[in-house]
């Protein structure tokens, strides 16, 4: 058994994902560095997968299973600023900043309007994403050209790349530093190993940032 408790008690519970067992750690590693180095995630997906992105950052940006109580340093900075700094200490909670792409419903539907419906996730990378940052994105085929196409912007901003795919990984995978492609076919049955792929990723990470 490795360091990653989560991981490995994923591959425990699903034993068909052990195939994908070094992709994962791999996209934890680079979803860690890129925290560390307070950088951001991206995340977008279509459909069931667009759930999945909105889903994944609602774990990342708020507590998950573990308290995230604020720094000494940032409670000291609210109460020397904010009228309302004890109900805000009180509160709020530690965040790993991530944001779901399919959420700019204003900003998506004014884009496939007016430009290129395909660009719409592609438009947001080149806004938010900086060098540094990790483009996560989710495609049960593989093939969602709106999905490759953010891709490939993101490699040239200096992004990684993560893809959560299903068994063949499609044309992403070869557009990303590590591709998970859980071993189904069938959308609905990857999209059933997606959630407990990316909830094992989102507790690795609770637990390194804000474990004891």
């Amino acid at each position: 058994m490795s360091n990653f408790l989560h991981i490995d008690d994923l591959i425990i519970r699903y034993p068909v994902l052990d195939v994908c067992h070094k992709d994962i750690v791999s996209a934890y590693e680079i979803l860690e560095n890129c925290f560390k180095n307070v950088n951001k995630l991206l995340v977008a997906g279509n459909g069931g997968s667009a759930a999945d992105a909105l889903h994944i950052v609602g774990e990342l940006m708020k507590s998950f299973v573990l308290s995230r109580k604020l720094s000494h340093e940032l409670c000291k900075a609210i109460d020397n600023n904010c009228e309302h700094a004890d109900y805000l200490k009180d509160n709020l909670q530690m965040a790993l900043p991530a944001i779901a792409l399919v959420g700019e419903i204003g900003l998506t539907t004014a884009y496939s309007n007016d430009v290129a419906p395909d660009l719409a996730f592609a438009q947001q990378v080149l806004g938010y994403g900086n060098t540094g940052d990790v483009f996560l994105g989710i495609s049960t085929s593989g093939n969602s050209q709106n999905i490759i196409y953010a891709a490939e912007l993101a490699k040239a901003k200096g992004m990684y790349v993560v893809g959560l795919t299903g068994k063949s990984g499609g044309k992403l995978k070869d557009l990303c530093d590590v591709c998970i492609k859980v071993p189904e076919k069938d959308t609905f049955k990857v999209q059933e190993l997606h959630l407990p792929v990316y909830h094992a990723l989102c507790l690795e990470l609770e637990r390194e940032f804000y474990g004891e």
